[in-house]
């Protein structure tokens, strides 16, 4: 099992600035993708971004030059910082870790972006 608890949400003026954290715990293996995924009301669960162990990266099109994800491997930590922040980025934000072999999500951190 693996145990993911994000932080860092909250409500904030168009044009301000969040970091998101999530802490894994549990069985871990070194090798493995943390991420951020967002779920808007009435919307579809969408890709936000996500990095390798490695230190991959990748965005999606709407957070890409805004948003960046980084990690601390010693610490289990993944993080999102999220500039530049528009109303319609207003969403539960979830933390993902993915490996071959498993795949665990977080609770969800609400951020809203007032205009």
């Amino acid at each position: 099992q693996v145990q993911l608890v994000e932080s860092g949400g909250g409500l904030v003026q168009a044009g301000g600035s969040l970091r998101l954290s999530c802490v894994a715990s549990g069985s871990i293996l070194s090798i493995n993708t943390m991420g951020w995924h967002r779920q808007a009301p009435g919307k579809q669960r969408e890709l936000v971004a996500t990095i390798t162990s490695r230190g991959g990266t990748n965005y999606s099109d709407s957070v890409k030059g805004r948003f960046t994800i980084s990690r601390d491997n010693a610490k289990n930590t993944v993080y999102l910082r999220m500039n530049s922040l528009e109303p319609e980025d207003t969403a539960s934000y979830y933390c993902r870790y993915i490996t071959v072999i498993q795949d665990y999500w977080g609770q969800g951190t609400q951020v809203t972006v007032s205009s």
